[in-house]
């Protein structure tokens, strides 16, 4: 009988077959949306500082906060705000050790996700 090493196992290189568990999902997407955050946090402080400056100004940005392009860029912004937000008092409640079961951890993970597509679809329905 043949001993099995690291180098015989099978090696399973296509990422898109690869199924993560919940809790994965939601903590991936916690990183990204804070990627996402931090990103976009110089072109959030610009158009802060364009709408205090003038009341010209101010008009100007309302009229390009109104581009249908724009819109979809501040609904994902909205997406990375309020999945990082949601994401993020998740895993504060399990450093106290709350939800910490496998099947607590996957409950929570899914009211993570549907707490952030609800908010999501609010924003977009005001914004649209």
């Amino acid at each position: 009988m043949q001993k099995k090493t690291a180098r015989s196992r099978p090696k399973n290189l296509n990422l898109f077959t690869i199924r993560l568990p919940i809790n994965a999902v939601v903590s991936i997407l916690h990183r990204v949306s804070g990627m996402v955050l931090f990103l976009m946090l110089p072109l959030i402080l610009l158009a802060f500082q364009r709408s205090v400056k003038s009341q010209d100004s101010y008009t100007a940005l309302a009229e390009l906060l109104n581009v249908w392009f724009i819109k979809l860029m501040l609904i994902g912004l909205a997406w990375s705000f309020s999945h990082h937000f949601f994401a993020g008092i998740r895993h504060l409640m399990q450093d106290i050790h709350w939800m910490t079961s496998l099947q607590k951890a996957r409950f929570s993970g899914r009211v993570v996700l549907w707490l952030v597509g609800f908010s999501v679809a609010i924003f977009a329905f005001v914004v649209w």
